[in-house]
């Protein structure tokens, strides 16, 4: 029977990073192993270079996908191993209470409550609240292939149309003081979602308090 090359090159993908790899480890998020997003990103980018080596034709496509896997493996654990270690240090350095720093494998989603950041109906920044933006602002600098995207949330209180704009207004700010830090402004992207995109619920005043919100997602130019 013959085999398909993607799964040749998909298996030597897995046996050339099989020493490497726990199945009983957990990402950071689950607080058991915090290499586990570097051996992840590694595992992708080796099964993608795989099957492009594999699917690369000719009479040599088992030693295209196996040079293929290693390449993207190596890529791929690069830029886990960034994101581990960001993450790390914006949880160690971001120390005001409420803000959030998530690890997804392939991107970081800090939020940050809007009463770390603004008053009530208001988009301008005050300059007491602006510590972790600056701080923010440092290890964008310090991790320089990555973008940005800051987006506003509000509640929904209030009328819709407002609550868009104030979002879009609150990204804008949030997003020119990490330019005037030193973050150059083709890395940032800022928009706002106003009330849409709720992550509680907005009838109790605990549930609005965690809508009002700015999110970074910041993810690894590749």
């Amino acid at each position: 029977m013959t085999k398909s090359p993607l799964l040749l090159g998909s298996a030597v993908a897995l046996l050339a990073l099989g020493a490497c790899t726990d199945p009983y480890s957990q990402g950071y998020n689950g607080n058991a192993d915090p290499n586990a997003n570097t051996r992840g990103g590694a595992i992708t980018g080796a099964l993608i270079g795989g099957a492009i080596g594999a699917s690369s034709g000719g009479d040599e496509r088992l030693t295209k996908a196996a040079a293929g896997a290693i390449v993207g493996g190596l890529i791929g654990g690069a830029i886990g191993n960034q994101l581990d270690r960001q993450a790390q240090e914006l949880r160690r350095d971001l120390d005001t209470n409420g803000v959030s720093v998530v690890n997804t494998g392939n991107q970081l989603v800090v939020t940050m409550p809007q009463d770390v950041l603004f008053a009530t109906d208001s988009s301008s920044v005050r300059p007491d609240l602006q510590r972790d933006l600056y701080t923010l602002a440092g290890s964008l600098n310090r991790y320089p292939d990555t973008t940005v995207e800051v987006i506003g949330h509000t509640d929904a209180d209030g009328d819709a149309s407002y609550n868009q704009r104030l979002s879009e207004a609150r990204a804008r700010s949030v997003a020119d003081i990490l330019v005037g830090a030193g973050v150059p402004r083709q890395r940032v992207v800022a928009y706002g979602r106003g009330e849409d995109q709720p992550v509680a619920s907005n009838y109790t005043p605990e549930g609005k308090a965690q809508n009002r919100r700015v999110e970074f997602i910041i993810r690894p130019n590749q």
